[in-house]
């Protein structure tokens, strides 16, 4: 059972220009679409609780030069490299928004939200002693950032219809036979009713 006072809620990535109006990713956006109410509804929760709601989100340096171009997958993201911190680009969807709580932790490099950031080291300098991991996607991002946790001996949480990936198929696939090994699976009202308790 999730404590609010020692849990973070992580939402990953969930910037206009990943899974909103601006997003780069155009197919995994249009998967996160209704996925993004229930997702508001779990920051609304968290903030209410006391649960810290913190935002991965994710920002080039030096015109995209942070990011190793090596893998397919930054290769065709290379267009975020004109991101700066005003870019609307960089904005929490407004489906989650930002409370006035909330801590944004940007990173500049790389495909895990967690591998090389500050990230696990400032929840841990904070209590907290369990992360609840949301947003996208399950096809990389939220597998690398619950198995970085997890191995750092964090408790990690996975929200399964607070997170998406593409195809649907997949994301359900990666839900069962590989998050299901390295988190506890929830629904966002189980979740929530936890918190409320």
């Amino acid at each position: 059972m999730s404590e609010p006072d020692t849990t973070a809620l992580l939402f990953i990535e969930c910037q206009r220009g990943v899974v909103g109006d601006l997003s780069v990713l155009p197919a995994l956006a249009e998967s996160a679409r209704p996925v993004l109410v229930a997702m508001g509804r779990l920051a609304a929760g968290a903030r209410q609780a006391g649960v810290q709601v913190v935002h991965l989100t994710y920002l080039p340096l030096a015109g995209g030069r942070s990011a190793s171009r090596r893998s397919p997958l930054m290769r065709a993201t290379a267009s975020n490299a004109t991101w700066d911190e005003s870019h609307p680009a960089m904005e929490i969807v407004p489906e989650i928004g930002v409370g006035p709580d909330d801590l944004v932790l940007p990173r500049h490099q790389g495909i895990s939200p967690v591998h090389r950031t500050e990230t696990l080291a400032v929840l841990r300098n904070m209590g907290i002693a369990e992360v609840v991991v949301a947003g996208v996607s399950t096809n990389l991002a939220i597998p690398l950032a619950a198995a970085g946790a997890a191995d750092e001996d964090f408790a990690v949480t996975i929200p399964t219809d607070g997170c998406i990936g593409t195809p649907d198929e997949h994301h359900a696939s990666m839900v069962e036979h590989s998050l299901a090994y390295v988190a506890r699976l929830v629904t966002v009202d189980e979740l929530l009713g936890e918190w409320s308790a």
